[in-house]
């Protein structure tokens, strides 16, 4: 089976140094030259080939505008397999379903990163610990959508988690995205300066990811804006609770907004990968 990735960054890196780890032949694409010479000089893939045509799957790892126009666009063999990789579902989805109905796409997205970025950071165990999400509609090709549970599962991928795009981006506006506004937010009153000493894990895991890449997120958080605002909203009102029980000195009553958020929390952890509307499985 040959096997292409679009995308020679990070993730795109990553994927084919854990498909090439499992037995597969990987073709690289990537826009820039660099990267490929990289990939290629350094194992990251087995060729460099600005054609895909000949390859029996194809792993877009581009950001969402990007992979919808090449998905939507590329000459790919007949029966081809194309999955992309992005933070967003349904954008993906409606350009795939509304512009080349009848490609076999399933959507992909690996639930691992590092705060560094480009193919140079990419290795093979990325994976190994994570999940990874599958999306799927009434017209998701059923062989199609097997195959790349087979190469999840070979990939060494923790947990493959199965669900709509809509219920993917409403859980990633509040798992991720909501996250990294957060940490952004976070760090832009100036107080940072000067906290060498100060800092342990709770203020390093809030800072964590406050380096993000604006361009990759301003088009993430944009075509997910309703589930994402609602987020932002509902957290700020929680907040204003919390400043508004220490400012008026009431402290019963902030007892028991923290004591909420405890027994919510407690109650809730460990059934956080189940759902009516979501499918987990443990691949090892």
């Amino acid at each position: 089976m040959k096997i292409a990735v679009t995308g020679m960054g990070l993730i795109g890196g990553s994927l084919a140094l854990a498909l090439r780890r499992a037995g597969y032949y990987v073709v690289g694409k990537n826009r820039s030259p660099e990267p490929l010479f990289y990939a290629i000089s350094h194992g990251v893939i087995d060729e460099a080939s600005g054609d895909v045509s000949d390859c029996d799957v194809v792993f877009v790892a581009l950001p969402p505008k990007a992979a919808a126009d090449y998905i939507c666009t590329a000459s790919f063999k007949e029966g081809a397999v194309v999955a992309d990789i992005c933070g967003v579902k349904r954008y993906i989805e409606e350009q795939v379903l509304s512009r080349r109905p009848g490609i076999k796409y399933v959507g992909t997205h690996p639930m691992a990163g590092k705060e560094v970025s480009g193919v140079e950071n990419a290795c093979a165990d990325l994976f190994d610990r994570a999940s990874m999400v599958l999306t799927y509609n009434i017209y998701t090709d059923k062989s199609a959508y097997a195959l790349i549970k087979k190469l999840v599962k070979d990939m060494g991928f923790l947990r493959l988690v199965e669900c709509s795009a809509e219920v993917h981006d409403k859980k990633i506006a509040y798992t991720s995205q909501l996250a990294h506004v957060v940490s952004s937010c976070y760090v832009k009153d100036g107080q940072i300066e000067g906290c060498l000493g100060f800092t342990g894990g709770s203020f390093q895991d809030m800072t964590r990811i406050a380096g993000v890449d604006e361009n990759v997120w301003t088009e993430l958080y944009l075509l997910n804006s309703d589930n994402l605002c609602g987020n932002i909203r509902t957290l700020a009102n929680h907040l204003n609770e919390v400043a508004d029980a220490i400012g008026e000195g009431r402290p019963e009553h902030l007892r028991a907004i923290l004591r909420e958020g405890r027994e919510q929390f407690e109650d809730r952890k460990n059934n956080s990968f189940q759902g009516d509307d979501v499918r987990t499985t443990l691949l090892k």
